[in-house]
This record gives structure tokens, sequence and C-alpha cells, in this order.
């Protein structure tokens, strides 16, 4: 009997996942927490498939020494934890979960809103030292008062509606062209957004351009008296300058949930320059954190990684040429091969299959730059030398059967 396949989940992911990998033949082991190097190569060297969420990184070092990994799972929005381009070269689509938790980061950033708009924090804690301060001093409405989004896609998008709801007026700032929801205004630039709105929204991925977006220059532009939040990545905010004009009393207040430096597991220790600084909301990366979000993205990426096992669908993944074919019908053999995209391969499959009388019923192929997938039905067949053939070819990256 050959081995079952094994899918290593770290990180204490949802118990949703389990479920449609054990469908799809996979045994499930888990993780609660993110391992250290030496654990994570170990777990590589067993690991069919990895889950993972934001803070286990896999570099490139590790992706080039796990020969028996053939995909990876970001149970999160977020695939910057993975180097991408070394696991395309390696043969390992990543799938991740883009959509899943949009309410719940959307409905925490609301909440945030409202709760810096009124200074909630600093009452509450006045309270519980023993300090009664009734005071209408600093604590606005936010009906009537300018939300300015950056990154109007799903989650920017969302909130602009909520807000909407609440009376606000919404503009927004994105590098692409973004249809406007209800009665939001696109603006030019980010300066533009900037300097127009009370509280300011971060709605971004992590990539060269948007690290450190927004530092001195940017708090300069904003409103005297507004407020940042910082929901998205947190290599986008130069926080030494945002604790400034905090300080300085140029901004009202801030929100953050994301750090460019965040512990490894819970009880770790923790130190940011916004920590004591009046009217400022700090929270453990937990805007996707509800049961309803987690559950969600648990289903959809155990659910994709067990359609590219069965079936080698990578139509969702994010750094691989998309291909998908209906599932395999009854009586014939499903053959998925990665190789090197230079011409010549498919005719030299083709030419090892003629040879030994095997049919092709469906065949789909895709590639990108540097690699082509390909997904090849064919008439069944045991000859073990066939498929040492087609694994021998000199383009072969990775090469399987699908179950």
């Amino acid at each position: 009997m050959s081995e079952r396949p094994l899918a290593v989940l770290v990180e204490a992911i949802h118990a949703a996942a389990d479920g449609p990998l054990r469908e799809a033949g996979f045994d499930v082991e888990r993780l609660d927490r993110s391992p250290d190097a030496s654990q994570l190569a170990a777990l590589l060297a067993r690991a069919t498939v990895i889950g993972l969420r934001s803070k286990t990184r896999l570099p490139a070092t590790s992706l080039t020494a796990a020969q028996r990994l053939a995909a990876v799972g970001c149970f999160c929005i977020g695939t910057d934890q993975v180097d991408l381009a070394c696991a395309a070269r390696t043969g390992v689509p990543v799938f991740n979960s883009p959509f899943s938790n949009t309410r719940s980061v959307a409905e925490l950033t609301l909440a945030e809103i409202i709760a810096l708009s009124r200074r909630l924090f600093d009452k509450s804690a006045q309270l519980h030292t023993g300090l009664w301060d009734k005071s209408a001093k600093e604590s606005r409405e936010v009906r009537g008062r300018t939300l300015g989004i950056v990154g109007y896609g799903h989650i920017g998008s969302q909130l602009s509606v909520l807000a909407e709801g609440l009376g606000m007026r919404v503009v927004y700032f994105d590098i692409a062209r973004r249809l406007a929801l209800g009665n939001a205004h696109a603006l030019p630039s980010l300066q533009a957004v900037l300097e127009a709105s009370d509280v300011v929204s971060l709605h971004v991925p992590d990539t060269d351009r948007t690290r450190n977006l927004i530092g001195t220059k940017e708090l300069a532009q904003m409103k005297r008296g507004a407020a940042l939040i910082n929901n998205s990545r947190g290599k986008v905010v130069d926080l030494e300058a945002l604790a400034a004009a905090l300080r300085s009393g140029h901004l009202s207040g801030a929100a953050a949930d994301v750090f460019p430096e965040e512990p490894a597991e819970n009880g770790q220790g923790f130190r940011t320059p916004l920590a004591g600084l009046g009217n400022v909301i700090l929270t453990p990366h937990i805007g996707g954190s509800t049961e309803e979000a987690q559950e969600a993205i648990a289903v959809d990426v155990a659910e994709k990684l067990a359609r590219f096992w069965k079936h080698g669908t990578t139509a969702t993944a994010v750094n691989f040429p998309q291909v998908d074919l209906p599932q395999v019908k009854d009586g014939l053999l499903r053959i998925l091969h990665v190789h090197r995209n230079v011409p010549g391969v498919l005719g030299t499959m083709h030419t090892l299959l003629a040879k030994a009388g095997i049919n092709i019923h469906a065949e789909f192929l895709q590639s990108d730059s540097d690699t082509s997938f390909v997904i090849l039905d064919v008439d069944p067949f045991g000859d073990a030398t066939l498929l040492d053939g087609l694994g021998a070819m000199p383009e072969t990256i990775r090469m399987r059967i699908a179950h």
C-alpha cells in the first residue's frame, strides 16, 4: 500500500480545514503555533502540503529543501510570507483565501473609526483607574465626517458601504481603476485623500511600492486632528513618524492591528513606538480573527489544496499557471507534469505516450515566463518505465499521478 499524503497545519488553523483534507485522502498533523526553523525543516521533510498563516515564513532555502512538498496553503489573505517565485520554480503552487475575512476586517475598522472619534479607549482606561471625566471635549460623531480609504479592494470597498450607512462621506485612492460603490468618490492621488479626510484607513498589500507608504511627509499632509488606521500590513506605516505626529497633536488618534515585527506566538513580549500614547488603539493582528472568518478561510484553502491534489486544479493559485480540467473520467489516468517553459516538451511527452500505445483523451497546458503545467488524461497503463521516462525528461520539474 502506498504511503498516505500528509497535510501539516501550523499556527492553530481552524479545525474546519480537516474535513476537506481527510476526504481527499490526507492524514492531518497540527501544530498550534509557528514552528522555529528546525521544526519547520523537520515538518517540510515529511509534508505533502503545508498550511500556514502569517507568521510562518517559507523562504527559498526551505522550499528547495522540501522535496516532498506538493503545495502550500496560506490560510489568510496575504502570501508575502512565502517566496512565491521560488515555489513556482520548484513546481509548488501556493493558494490563499483573499476574500473570506473581508467582513471581519471591515467591521473592526468601522468600530475603530467610532472609538477613535469618541475617544472610547481613553475614557474606559480612565474609569479603570478610578477617574471620572464626563466631557464632550474632542468627542465627535462620525456622521458628516470624511473617511479616506487607501486601497479600494474587497475590504476597502466594503468598509466604504458600511461607513456610508453611518452618514460618512467616503473618498478613496487606488492605483488600479476601481468602481465606486454608493456615493464614494475616487480622488486622483494619495495626497488628495490625506488632505481631504478626517479619518484615513489603509487597506493595501505588502509590496515594494507600499512599504513606508505613510511617513513623515504623508502624515504632515493629513488634516490637523485627523486619525489614521492601519489594518493592512505592518511595514506600510513608519511608526516612529506616526508616534511623533500623535505626540505633537497634529493627529488626534490612531489604530494599528499590524506591525513591522510581530511575536511568533502568544505570550511573547511586544514593543511599539505607539505604546502609551493617548487615543491609540493597539490590537494583536486580529483583523480577520473572528470565528466566522477563520472557519470560512479554513474551508476555502483546504478545498483548494484538495482539488489540486485530486484533480490538479491550479485555477486559484497565486504563483502558478492556471490549469483546470473537469474531474477525470472513470477508467482514465491523470498525469500532472510541471516543466520548464521551453520548446518541445509536449512533443516529447506525446512521442513517449504514442510509442507505448497510450491514447490522450484530454489535455490542458498553461505557461508563464518560466514554468509550464500540463494535465494529461490518458489510457491507464501499468508500465513504470513510461512514468520514469516522463519524469526523467531534463525539462521536468515535478510529475505525479493525480489521486
